[in-house]
């Protein structure tokens, strides 16, 4: 049974970081693509980070380039997001993701989610 388990949410001001952290309990983690997806209140779940099988491939939504990092450990069966210059619009329910393909940036393309972490971003 697949099980992901998202951490490392909070409360934090414009400006400041968080790292979340999903780990994931399957024996063959390095086998799938990973992704980091966000739920405002009101708002469809949309993608804000990919990362390949190997690692190798990376993607992110334009409104978190250049701040956000997507990172896995495939001996520790674990996904990161480190998250910087925290704006208030990042403020959501962050869910990890595992896909069967090699990569995907796409919802749809997601077999197994995690049960998410708040991040709020106060201004």
């Amino acid at each position: 049974q697949v099980k992901l388990v998202e951490s490392g949410g909070g409360l934090v001001q414009a400006g400041g970081s968080l790292r979340l952290v999903c780990a994931a309990s399957l024996r063959t983690f390095s086998s799938y693509a990973m992704g980091w997806f966000r739920q405002a209140p009101g708002k469809e779940r949309e993608f804000v980070a990919a990362l390949s099988r190997s690692g190798g491939s990376t993607g992110y939504a334009d409104s978190v380039k250049g701040r956000f990092t997507i990172s896995r450990d495939n001996a520790k069966n674990t996904l990161y997001l480190q998250m910087n210059s925290l704006k208030p619009e990042d403020t959501a329910v962050y869910y990890c993701g595992i896909s069967s393909l090699y990569y995907s940036v796409r919802y749809a393309d997601y077999d197994y989610w995690g049960q998410g972490t708040q991040v709020t971003v106060s201004s």
